[in-house]
């Protein structure tokens, strides 16, 4: 990981030092103290904004190990002896400036994004395409603000091949900054349109303000069909302020000429012309402003020189968060949900994908404000109803001030309209039983916080769900990083689709948090990652011979654990000539499961050390009891073999590769077995069974409700079997959870329990497929439908694991996948 000497932070800030004389180097930058990962090398941005005051926050950083702090207000430094504070006047110029300082030490091409919408989905679909071919740094998620962009681009680093950044602003004087920092070689403007123009006196000024991210650039891409956008662009040309041009759009005249789109019932097949050559591609979408995005994207692969190969990938374009999703709801309604935005733009394509649904249903439209608008534009709603009567909506659901301003436009509509001050009032006011058989676009701004109205209208069919904190996930690697040194790489396991919480989410997360590799255990689970954008290194634990194509296609890198299997991938490779594949080699020091011993590791080594075919990217072996002190003599033996074994490799391979042995246990009770990078799994999630002393927090909470609540007398029985005899009148709860989900039935009868209102209760009978019997009789309080907590922060996964006699592990990946996973972040 590249950073900055301390020593340089005061010449490129012009900040006045203050306290301890710093040594070493700054390599994160953090201005939320929540995502405080590795304190030795953070350095914390005390920002000050109308809500809150970073300064705040030193002390308690400071207790946590972090020491270097850009403040504007000096505290008391005898509290900090240790801290070194850079005071400056302005703490975001002073990000800004560790920031451009970081992105000159890169001559790699970097592609700036803006526009008005689409910048994200751009960003992402680019990544998707050209990750195969390039090593890509991009802004994460939606990091495009002036906080947002310097914190993206310090992520660059030696091995990036390509930047994709995104830049936003929502008034005048914004973008010069930006583009300082970004310093982009390739532009890219998606769109010009109403959003966020509360800050620019017209459409031109607002055109013009973002183009300053293109002063310099070697070309910038656009859709020429936009005449305000192509005008602008060529006067910017013809001044000197950019190198060329490079447009798509309908007319010949265009560098790639948009020729068709043919709409299929799951897809839309898109034809192009560039030099005088057609092409083809598929993308699973159909309205208007997917064809765009997708657009801007092709033409950015003809004007980067990429294998126009990176089409194929385009069948696959992952869907944007938080972008219309369809629910079921209730009564026989089907959701189309968009609760990101409100723009004119962006009702027009959720119309567009509505009407794409082939549905006879009733169509109805529960819509916030148009965002974007400084004042009530009466032209702007009128496009509102023309849209929904083109589409045919029946129904209107009208949200907030400016629809209620404008409500005589609707007057005589063919469309039912009613009008709603606020979310409250709406929410009030809203009968789900009213709606029946119908299709229902939900589409909000944010502020206005439709998803409560998608949880209203949302089937309430299975109520059971699995709850994961990505906040708390992150928080626990950090606690886990605190423990070894800053340049200690960490392998994180994400098998067993992350021990039941879900693959690519909890994945994405720990790149988001540069992890340096994850570890799957099948090969289909390293695919879905990559198809869904994740590009850090992935280790495949089961490699066998039919996997070897879709291991090399998708970048993955296999485990070897035999002589056999080693034989198999090298014959493979030499036949499709691939060299210096990267392979992980297993060895096995006492758990006598998978691995080479050490006769088997001299074999590999006299027969593939001198290949080509293979690059060792790690030589690891597993712990067998690495949490139990009783058998810590036999994890120092597996070490001893392993440090003889490794050494052996060295000296015949003649180059570096990694180590690992530690596991979540060994992280903390084995230092020893650290070396240059250890394997992190169930302590993720807040499992602590190492006894690592750490503060960790349980990241997954398993819930369900109360569907009944019964009286049964002395002596009646519960549940199959007749087994749970009551000796009392009892009042008795059915929850909306059973063996199908991955409740275990050891624990039935007794020997388990759930929390209900904070209150423990039994389980009473054996378990059924899909609901179990609770014992709620001292607790009169408790009502149907009530919140239920099976396991989690309240009522521990480990307590649960004892009572049912098993572990941890498998409860957790025990839950059935018909349990919805739900993401906290």
């Amino acid at each position: 990981m590249t950073g900055l000497p301390v020593d340089d932070i005061v010449l490129q800030t012009g900040a006045i030092l203050k306290g301890h004389t710093p040594t070493g180097f700054v390599r994160h930058l953090l201005i939320d103290s929540r995502k405080l990962l590795v304190p030795e090398t953070s350095m914390f941005f005390a920002i000050r904004t109308s809500q809150r005051d970073g300064h705040v926050y030193i002390d308690d950083l400071y207790q946590k190990g972090v020491r270097n702090f850009m403040v504007n207000i000096v505290p008391e430094t005898a509290n900090y002896p240790e801290a070194s504070f850079y005071v400056t006047e302005n703490v975001i110029a002073a990000l800004q400036k560790l920031a451009i300082c970081h992105r000159r030490i890169f001559n790699i091409p970097v592609i700036g994004i803006t526009g008005s919408n689409g910048k994200t989905i751009v960003k992402e679909w680019l990544f998707h395409l050209l990750s195969s071919k390039k090593n890509i740094v991009r802004s994460p998620r939606s990091y495009n603000s002036q906080l947002g962009v310097p914190l993206s681009i310090w992520q660059m680093e030696p091995a990036n091949e390509l930047g994709i950044f995104e830049a936003g602003i929502s008034k005048k004087g914004e973008m010069q900054q930006l583009q300082k920092i970004i310093q982009p070689t390739l532009g890219i403007m998606t769109n010009i349109g109403a959003a966020h123009s509360e800050g620019f006196a017209s459409m031109e000024e607002k055109l013009v303000e973002k183009c300053l991210l293109f002063e310099g650039v070697d070309s910038v891409i656009y859709c020429k069909d936009h005449t305000m956008i192509d005008e602008y662009l060529q006067q910017m040309k013809t001044e000197g302020k950019i190198g060329g041009l490079f447009s798509w759009g309908k007319e010949s005249s265009a560098d790639v000429q948009l020729i068709k789109v043919d709409r299929h019932p799951d897809q839309s097949e898109v034809t192009v012309r560039c030099a005088e050559k057609d092409y083809v591609f598929k993308i699973p979408y159909f309205d208007q402003a997917a064809i765009e995005n997708a657009m801007h994207c092709c033409a950015a692969v003809f004007a980067l020189g990429i294998d126009t190969s990176v089409f194929q990938r385009m069948s696959d374009l992952p869907p944007l968060q938080m972008r219309l999703e369809m629910k079921e709801g209730q009564n026989g309604c089907t959701l189309i949900n968009d609760s990101y935005n409100a723009d004119l733009n962006g009702l027009m394509s959720a119309l567009e994908f509505m009407g794409m649904q082939q549905d006879a249903r009733t169509k109805t439209a529960i819509l916030s404000d148009i965002s974007g608008m400084g004042t009530a534009s009466a032209k702007v709603y009128e496009q509102v109803l023309l849209h929904l009567t083109m589409k045919g909506v029946k129904k209107l659901f009208a949200v907030g001030p400016a629809f209620m301003t404008n409500a005589p436009i609707f007057q005589g509509a063919d469309i039912d309209v009613r009008f709603f001050a606020d979310t409250e009032e709406l929410l009030k006011a809203l009968n789900s039983s009213s709606l029946r058989n119908e299709l229902i676009l939900i589409k909000g701004a944010r502020n206005f916080k439709f998803e409560k109205v998608s949880q209203l209208l949302e089937s309430k069919t299975h109520q059971t769900r699995l709850e994961v904190d990505l906040a708390a996930i992150a928080y626990n690697l950090g606690q886990f990083k605190s423990l070894l040194p800053p340049d200690t790489k960490w392998m994180a396991m994400v098998k067993a689709f992350s021990y039941g919480a879900g693959s690519f989410e909890v994945a994405n997360l720990l790149q988001f948090h540069r992890v340096d590799h994850i570890a799957v255990a099948y090969v289909d689970e390293g695919v879905e990652l990559r198809k869904a954008g994740i590009h850090t290194p992935i280790m495949v634990m089961n490699t066998e011979p039919g996997i070897f194509q879709t291991l090399v296609d998708h970048d993955l890198e296999p485990e070897l654990y035999s002589l056999e299997i080693i034989e198999s991938l090298y014959n493979y490779l030499r036949k499709e000539g691939v060299s210096f594949y990267p392979v992980h080699i297993k060895l096995n020091t006492g758990m006598n499961r998978l691995g080479l011993d050490q006769s088997d590791a001299k074999i590999f080594l006299d027969t593939y050390a001198l290949s080509s075919q293979f690059r060792v990217r790690s030589v690891f072996t597993h712990l067998v009891a690495s949490e139990d002190s009783a058998h810590d003599a036999f994890t120092d033996q597996q070490l001893d073999i392993f440090e003889q074994i490794c050494g052996m490799m060295q000296e015949r391979l003649g180059y570096f590769f990694l180590r690992h042995a530690a596991n979540t246990a060994a992280i903390a009770r084995h230092p020893r077995a650290a070396y240059e990078m250890v394997r992190l799994g169930i302590g993720l999630y807040g499992i602590d069974t190492g006894k690592t002393g750490l503060a960790l927090e349980e990241s997954v909470t398993l819930k369900t409700t109360i569907a009944q609540i019964r009286n049964v007398a002395r002596g009646e029985t519960v549940g199959y079997g007749r087994r749970a005899i009551m000796s009392r009148d009892s009042r008795i709860a059915t929850i909306r959870i059973g063996y199908a989900d991955g409740l275990p039935r050891s624990l039935g009868n007794g020997k388990g329990s759930v929390m209900i209102n904070g209150k423990h209760c039994p389980i009473a009978g054996n378990i059924c497929m899909d609901m179990t019997m609770v014992d709620i009789t001292e607790y009169p309080d408790v009502s149907i439908d009530d919140e239920v907590i099976v396991f989690g922060k309240e009522h521990s996964i480990t307590q649960l694991a004892a009572a049912a006699g098993t572990i941890p592990y498998e409860i957790m990946t025990g839950i059935s996948q018909r349990v919805p996973r739900v993401y906290l972040t």
